[in-house]
């Protein structure tokens, strides 16, 4: 077995980040068009056997992105809800998260709005906590998840949203940031956008929070 090759490539050093690269793409068409999504199939060239290139088709399906925001108060509490998903069959205790839908609006104010209309409350200081892509091999949605510490309720006219359909009956709960923690660890809470943020801020509380970068809702 001495002296034959690997299929693999080792890299000893250098940092450790994802970087962008877009393979070429013959050509592309859409399955299928949604209000908010769309499943396409694009016919990409990749490597093959022997140097030659082939052109393979990859299904996926092509998503706006979302946020989440984590509001943390000053008992290192975890505002999390309580919703129905459907394609899952399952109440899922989440963080105040949703489609950025808004054209032109900056991740971090989605999160903020996000917030306000799903939970009812503002925070006084946003940071970005978590970035990431849930389903890479099939979908092109990228979650970012903000930290908003100082979170205050607001009345129902500052809100001025309008809860209709799986937002009818959320339920809200404050938790400790380590009995989130905990329920991630055992498997309790699936949600990916909660666990990801969750798993993050027990991460950055160690250092009190301050590897995080501020996120200005406005401007």
């Amino acid at each position: 077995m001495t002296g034959e090759p690997t299929p693999f490539q080792e890299e000893a050093s250098g940092a450790l980040a994802d970087r962008p690269e877009s393979w070429k793409v013959e050509r592309t068409s859409a399955v299928y068009s949604g209000a908010k999504t769309a499943t396409r199939v694009d016919h990409v060239h990749m490597p093959g056997r022997g140097g030659a290139d082939e052109v393979v088709a990859r299904e996926y399906l092509d998503h706006p992105g979302a946020v989440a925001a984590l509001a943390l108060d000053e008992r290192e509490r975890v505002l999390m809800l309580d919703q129905y998903r459907h394609p899952v069959a399952h109440r899922l205790w989440e963080l105040p998260a949703g489609v950025r839908d808004e054209e032109g609006e900056r991740p971090v104010a989605t999160a903020a709005r996000e917030l306000r209309e799903e939970a009812g409350f503002a925070a006084e200081d946003w940071y970005e906590l978590a970035d990431f892509f849930p389903s890479p091999g099939f979908s092109s949605e990228r979650i970012q998840v903000f930290l908003g510490r100082g979170p205050t309720r607001l009345d129902e006219a500052e809100i001025g949203f309008d809860r209709i359909h799986e937002e009818t009956d959320m339920v809200l709960r404050w938790v400790s940031l380590q009995e989130a923690v905990q329920a991630v660890l055992e498997g309790r809470v699936r949600n990916g956008a909660a666990a990801v943020g969750v798993l993050a801020a027990a991460a950055a509380s160690r250092g009190s929070f301050a590897s995080l970068r501020s996120a200005r809702t406005g401007g």
